[in-house]
């Protein structure tokens, strides 16, 4: 029964899944089930308004039972499933806080040209928009729109040129309505990405050559790929569950630049035009960043070099751009990258705020590193995050970088110390009365 239960809260309809939802909680609670609760945190889940195995619900639930304390939900251009998560966290009693991510070009700053944290193209780069205000929702997915036409224009042609390929494997063409629109949530303001075209194609692959031995022929023999032993044990295994989500980790990783289509600056917008509209809206623009890597916790990223060669640089124009913050997976990187990093936040007065990007049902919810005392800041940050969301929905003034914060004289840290204490003590099922807790 139970079961049944936590499957519709990964359905197709919003309302079954917050219905779902309340019912699971209140069997836990007359079950009285017990969870061991950490202090982990993490703001960057995404759901299935980008690419994710999860619903909004669903992945309040996993964040729950992992033991998280808050979880924050960062769908690529898309807004669509913050509101979800802020109910399906209040059900669940664990904090929420809501954003997006996009793509932006740095045409225009020192850094012009360069590869930034983009393994696919030279001046784009990824940066977070954090701690949206919730009555700020209706603005930025107004402003997300065009983007989103923008980027579906290029996913039709990435598609045409994959079919164009296909043809000669002899499988028959994907239809963009029914197999890729179709598995995503653009009717609702969802995005689509190549990973939803990918995941098409890899649909393609297994019904073509079925699971095992033939399709990692096929793999080899017609797409030239090469993987590791680890990524061939997962695909001998014809009963793995995330076998899916495996073979289009090797296709994002591997395949992906024979169609890939450069983005134009329609879609990828000027990143001054980006923080701008962030600050407009009382909300927390933060570049991501990636640093040299030689392993990624989703699996499809390559080892590639990227801004540790010019962080010195990088920082300082980020702040002069108008970003509030830096934003980093503490698993991806070495601690001596991310102790270099943290000393130029410092030396910038750059607020760090902590997530792990979660899109497939491979990934863990908990990343217990955040745990080790490099990281304690990055969870303080996360409760400081939490409280300017909530107070900012209430007056705009109490945003943590607005110009009439009351705190405004005070150092950063100071500012996020004060409001990582109320974001403590905010009562996770009634975080509209936040303003309650104001103590300054």
């Amino acid at each position: 029964m139970k079961d049944e239960i936590i499957q519709k809260i990964n359905s197709s309809n919003k309302k079954s899944r917050l219905y779902g939802l309340e019912k699971i909680y209140k069997l836990i609670e007359i079950e009285k089930e017990q969870l061991k609760k950490t202090e982990e945190v993490n703001n960057h889940v995404h759901t299935i308004y980008s690419f994710s195995p999860y619903s909004p619900s669903m992945a309040a639930y996993l964040a729950w039972k992992a033991g998280l304390q808050a979880v924050g939900v960062m769908d690529h251009d898309s807004v669509s499933g913050c509101k979800e998560l802020i109910e399906a966290c209040k059900i669940m009693g664990i904090a929420s806080t809501v954003g997006f991510e996009l793509r932006v070009n740095f045409s225009g700053t020192i850094v012009e040209g360069r590869t930034l944290n983009n393994p696919d193209s030279k001046n784009i780069g990824y940066i977070a928009i954090h701690g949206i205000p919730d009555s700020k929702l209706p603005e930025a997915k107004k402003f997300l729109n065009p983007i989103q036409i923008a980027r579906n224009k290029r996913n039709k042609t990435i598609l045409a040129k994959l079919n164009n390929l296909i043809k000669s494997y002899g499988m028959g063409e994907i239809d963009f309505n029914k197999e890729v629109y179709k598995i995503s949530q653009a009717e609702e303001g969802g995005s689509i990405t190549e990973r939803h075209i990918l995941f098409a194609f890899a649909g393609k692959i297994i019904q073509k050559t079925g699971k095992g031995e033939k399709l990692i022929s096929f793999l080899k023999d017609n797409l030239d790929l090469v993987f590791s032993e680890k990524i061939k044990k997962f695909l001998l295994d014809e009963s793995n569950p995330f076998y899916l989500y495996d073979l289009l980790g090797i296709l994002k990783s591997s395949f992906l630049d024979k169609i890939f289509i450069q983005p134009d600056y329609e879609e990828c917008i000027s990143v001054y035009e980006a923080v701008k509209f962030s600050n407009s809206i009382n909300a927390i623009s933060a570049y991501a960043y990636l640093g040299d890597v030689t392993d990624s916790p989703t699996g499809d990223k390559r080892a590639e070099k990227f801004e540790d060669d010019f962080l010195e640089e990088l920082i300082p124009e980020l702040k002069k751009i108008g970003f509030k913050a830096i934003t980093y997976m503490p698993p991806r990187n070495t601690l001596s990258q991310l102790l270099r990093l943290q000393e130029l936040c410092k030396k910038y007065e750059l607020m760090e705020i902590s997530g792990v990007d979660i899109n497939s049902s491979r990934q863990s919810f908990n990343y217990p590193i955040i745990l080790r005392p490099e990281f304690a800041h990055l969870i303080e940050a996360t409760w400081a995050l939490i409280a300017h969301e909530k107070l900012a929905n209430y007056d705009e003034k109490y945003a943590l970088f607005n110009n009439k914060n009351p705190l405004k004289g005070k150092s950063l840290k100071e500012r996020i110390a004060a409001y990582s204490e109320i974001g403590r003590k905010i009562d996770s099922r009634h975080p509209e009365l936040a303003y309650q807790k104001i103590n300054f």
